[in-house]
Parts: structure tokens; C-alpha cells; sequence
């Protein structure tokens, strides 16, 4: 059934507003990553010198260019490992919108969805990105002590992140906060299994950039089938 979810979010990513949030995400995190190196660029011109004075070779006036160019090798190095969390950050105020696009498909005549305050949008999703960094600088770490480890400790642990993620962006807007936490409390398998699919487009580069609106779609699809299953359950 989890396929099932994923496979019919798939089926409408040519959405338009599918397609405005993923390049919304995509153009704001290239911006920030651009940005971040002209204030690079910037500091290196700043502090470097134009030329420097070495024993026995003399006068080298290539410094501040070998600097540039190196600060830009850099940059293009960080970028492969930083477009996936500022992308998915940049998302983040954006998939209610992606959410509201598969009810209206799929789910028609719902009363209106909740509205998350902007403020609870800008917290949760620098948490989300805080707890994302932080688990998997700690999970490379036990990587590098148990190499055989790394590939389940990566899907895992990032299976958790992306489950509690995009399920709660989808159960907050029809059950408030309280009400999201208490459906992940009753279905912590479901919701990881789904984040560990989720996880899975992580390691293809391009493609990981689609796991944001990818994963709030196939975890709406996840949140209003658990709710039709709820009086059943009580």
C-alpha cells in the first residue's frame, strides 16, 4: 500500500503546482548557494593579498586568483553535499501547497485544510534541517567506525527523518499538531517504512532534489488512508 502512495504521487508530478514548488525550491536554494559564494568571494578579496614576496622565487601576484578560483572549487564541492538540505529546506514553506494540490485531485469535496501560522512553518522547518544535519553527521560517523553499517544506517535513520517530516506536514493540516503526533505514536512502522522509501531517491543526484514534493505528496496519500482506517481501529 505504501508503493501504492508513492506511485500515485508520482503520477502527478506533472502537476502544475507540483512543478512550482519543486522549482521555487530548486531556484531559492541555487540563489542561497550563489549568494553564500559571492560573500566567499567577497571575504577572499577582502583579506587576501594582491601579491606576496617569497624567498629565492621573488614577487607572486597570483595569490587573490588562486584563492578566487580555489573558493570557487569549493563551492561547486559543498554544493553536491548542501543542494539536498537547502532544497529541502527552501521546500519546506511550500509543501501545504503540494498537500492542498493531491486532496484536490484525489480527495475532493474535503472541508478546508487548516492553516499552519507562517511561525510554525519557519520553526519546524529549520528544525527539520537542524535534526537532518545533525543525525547524519552522526550516522557518517559510525559509518566511518562500521563500514558494513552505513548503507542501513543512511536509509534508517533518514527513513525516520523524512517519515516524521512529510507525515506531519500532511496529518497537521487536518488534525493540528497534537493530532499529528498522536497518529505517528500509532503508526511509527507505517510512517518509517514509507521515510525509508522516500529515502531511497536520496542517493541518485537530480532525482533527490524531487523528495520534497515527492514525499509530502506520498504522505498525504499515507495520512487519508490511516484516517478512513481509524474507526476501525477504536
Amino acid at each position: 500500500m505504501i508503493l501504492t502512495d508513492f506511485m500515485r504521487a508520482l503520477a502527478q508530478m506533472f502537476d502544475p503546482r507540483f512543478r512550482r514548488v519543486l522549482w521555487l525550491g530548486i531556484g531559492l536554494s541555487a540563489g542561497l548557494l550563489v549568494a553564500f559564494y559571492a560573500g566567499l568571494l567577497a571575504l577572499v578579496g577582502l583579506f587576501a593579498p594582491d601579491s606576496v614576496t617569497l624567498p629565492l622565487i621573488g614577487e607572486v601576484a597570483w595569490i587573490d586568483d588562486a584563492l578566487g578560483w580555489g573558493s570557487l572549487l569549493l563551492m561547486l564541492g559543498l554544493s553536491v553535499f548542501l543542494m539536498l538540505p537547502v532544497a529541502s529546506m527552501m521546500s519546506g514553506f511550500f509543501l501545504e501547497e503540494v498537500a492542498g494540490a493531491v486532496e484536490a485531485r484525489h480527495y475532493p469535496g474535503l472541508p478546508p485544510a487548516r492553516t499552519i501560522p507562517l511561525a510554525d512553518q519557519i520553526r519546524d522547518t529549520f528544525a527539520f534541517l537542524a535534526v537532518l544535519v545533525l543525525v547524519n553527521v552522526a550516522a557518517f560517523a559510525v559509518s566511518l567506525a562500521f563500514p558494513p553499517a552505513a548503507p542501513f544506517l543512511f536509509y534508517g535513520v533518514n527513513g525516520w527523518l523524512l517519515g516524521r517530516e512529510y507525515f506531519q506536514v500532511a496529518a497537521m493540516r487536518r488534525e493540528g499538531r497534537a493530532g499529528a503526533h498522536a497518529m505517528r505514536r500509532r503508526h511509527p512502522l507505517r510512517i518509517w517504512g514509507a521515510g525509508c522509501l522516500m529515502a531511497v531517491p536520496l542517493t541518485v543526484p537530480v532525482v533527490n532534489l524531487l523528495v520534497p514534493v515527492l514525499g509530502a505528496a506520498t504522505f498525504t496519500h499515507l495520512y487519508h488512508r490511516l484516517a478512513r482506517r481509524r474507526p476501525a481501529t477504536r
